[in-house]
This record gives structure tokens, sequence and C-alpha cells, in this order.
């Protein structure tokens, strides 16, 4: 969808000169304005990233992972890399921000008509570098990544790893507290649970419910009722239908305590979800059969200005509907 997005802004530019961006379509665009040598749209897709990611951009933070692995990332000029690196609520791995970092570089290389050789892409990088929150990686993640790259001194690699195993840490010149991420918000849509003679079970069947929202958000996940007679292990089929189209499935699995907390799982990546479009929630769930469920259920909630309104979904085949059931909660970021 973001490709054919940022092939519609391409094809418009050159038979329309007319310049129409997106946020999660840009990076996309700059990449196809690059290959097809249309240098003012390119040159427009770094001012809009200049412009729109220095306030809070959500694509660029909810959606991290896809966006520094995108074909346009390594396109970005030295300033906007440098705004992106700077942000407290990138909402990535670590890992995943320094060798996409270490790409840019190679391609600025390149650019620039120099070999890419780790002192080259250093030199490059400069002040940036220390922008990189290396020590908050796993010691795995460091030990193959970062310390193998050749991008760090002998010095600072040793300090790094000093600083995961020794009593006496050294002092640091990069990051060494965590990126506060995305704060994830919870859609409550049942004031009540139900257990014991009326319990919910689980045959293999769909259960399902639509919703709309009244601003752009990005879903990450679902929360979920579990057993209702003892501690049990469940496997998950979670899907995220946008009018009647698969936009993400994940399998994964839960571990229910037996009490009637809800459950949190949640897909690969962040799902962009617009406003006023129907979309349904959707989980097929493999485990003991009896469990709590959701009941009074909402019509309408509001979470932090979002506003979500319920509907029955026809997808749902095991009996949750908008009063009652499980999907007792969407989690999401705000946008």
């Amino acid at each position: 969808m973001k490709r054919s997005l940022s092939n519609t802004a391409l094809v418009k530019y050159i038979y329309c000169d007319d310049i129409c961006l997106e946020a999660d379509s840009v990076l996309l665009t700059l990449y196809a304005a690059k290959k097809y040598l249309v240098p003012h749209l390119a040159r427009a897709c770094v001012e809009y990233l200049e412009t729109s990611i220095t306030a809070r951009n959500a694509f660029i933070d909810a959606q991290a992972e896809l966006a520094l692995s995108s074909e346009g990332f390594t396109e970005i000029d030295f300033s906007t890399l440098e705004t992106i690196l700077n942000r407290e609520t990138l909402n990535a791995k670590e890992a995943s921000i320094f060798h996409a970092t270490l790409d840019w570089a190679k391609m600025e290389c390149s650019r620039r008509n120099i070999e890419p050789t780790p002192d080259n892409q250093r030199k490059i990088l400069g002040k940036a570098i220390f922008l990189l929150r290396i020590p908050t990686m796993t010691i795995e993640e460091f030990a193959n990544g970062p310390a193998q790259s050749g991008l760090l001194s002998l010095q600072e690699t040793t300090d790094i790893f000093l600083y995961y195993t020794a009593r006496n840490k050294p002092i640091l010149s990069f990051p060494t507290k965590k990126r506060l991420g995305l704060k994830v918000q919870i859609c409550h849509r049942f004031q009540s649970s139900a257990y014991r003679n009326n319990q919910w079970r689980y045959r293999g069947r769909c259960d399902s419910i639509q919703f709309t929202v009244d601003r752009r958000i990005f879903i990450v996940g679902f929360g979920l009722y579990g057993s209702s007679n003892a501690s049990a292990d469940y496997k998950v089929k979670m899907e995220l239908k946008k009018m009647g189209k698969v936009l993400a499935e994940d399998h994964t699995k839960f571990f229910s305590d037996g009490s009637s907390n809800t459950f949190r799982v949640y897909f690969q990546h962040p799902i962009q979800v617009e406003a006023e479009t129907f979309y349904t929630a959707s989980v097929v769930l493999d485990g003991n059969e009896l469990s709590f469920f959701g009941q009074d259920g909402l019509n309408e909630v509001t979470v932090d200005k979002v506003t979500f309104n319920f509907h029955v979904s026809s997808d749902s085949t095991n009996g949750t509907n908008v009063h009652g059931g499980q999907i007792p909660e969407l989690l999401f970021y705000g946008a």
C-alpha cells in the first residue's frame, strides 16, 4: 500500500507537476524520486521530512522499525538523520537503529564517491555517532554488531564491554539510557467480566469485533481473557482487517494464570488505522476451553481524545459482539 502511494506521488508530480506527500509514504517517495532522477520531488521530500519530523511524527515513531528498513531511509540528508537519532520516542530496537545508520553511512560514502570503509563512515557520521545508544543493546547485539563493525575504536569497544560486565563501570561517550519509545494506550470495551457458570468456550472458532476511530492511531495488539479454571497456555492467531482486507496476521502465545486479568498479545509491527474507516479485530484461540469473558460492553469508548465505536462483526463465529465476549482491549499508539 505504501509503495503504491509513493508511486502515485511520483506519477502525479511527473504528469501534473503537483507535489502531494504523506508521512507514511514520504521515505518511499524519496527513494523513487532519486531512483528515477526527479530532483525537485526529491528535494521536496527532504524538506517535508525536515519540517514534519522535528514535530511529533507518529509514523516515524510508531513504525520506526519499518521506516528504518525502508528503501528511502538511506536517501535522507544528514540533518534529518540527526533529528531521527535524537528522538526519545523512536520505537525501535537500538540494534536496528545502529544497522540503519550504518547503511545510511555506506550510501553516503557512495554519494561522495569515496570508499565505504569504517573510517570513512565514522568521519561522515561525526558526532552523530554519539546519538546512538549503543550501551542499551544486549551484550549479544553489541558483540555481533557495533563491536565488529569497525566503526568504534578499540578503547570504545573495550569500555562498552566493561560497561556490561564490570562492577566499576567506565564513563562512556554514548548515551546509556534507553529511549522511552511510545506509551501503549489501552481501550477497554467491557465494564466487567464473568466466569464460573457462564464460562466462555473456545472451539477453534473466530472471536471478532468491528471498530472505527475518529483520528489516526496505530494498533499494536489486543488484550485477551484467559482460563477461568486454572493456569493454561494459549496459542493465538490474531488478525486485523480493513474493510475485509487483511492488514496484519500474527501467530503468538500467552500464558494465563487463571485470573480474570487480561493478557496482552502484540503484532510484529504497529498497524496504521485511519479515521472513520471500518476495521475488524479477530482472534482464534487454542487452549483451555473454559475462559473468562467480557460483559456490559460499550458501543463507544474515548481514550486520550481518541473515540472508538464498536460494531458487530460478521466474522465472529464464537459469539463475541459489542456487548460481550472476547477481545476486551485494543492496544494502540496515538498519532
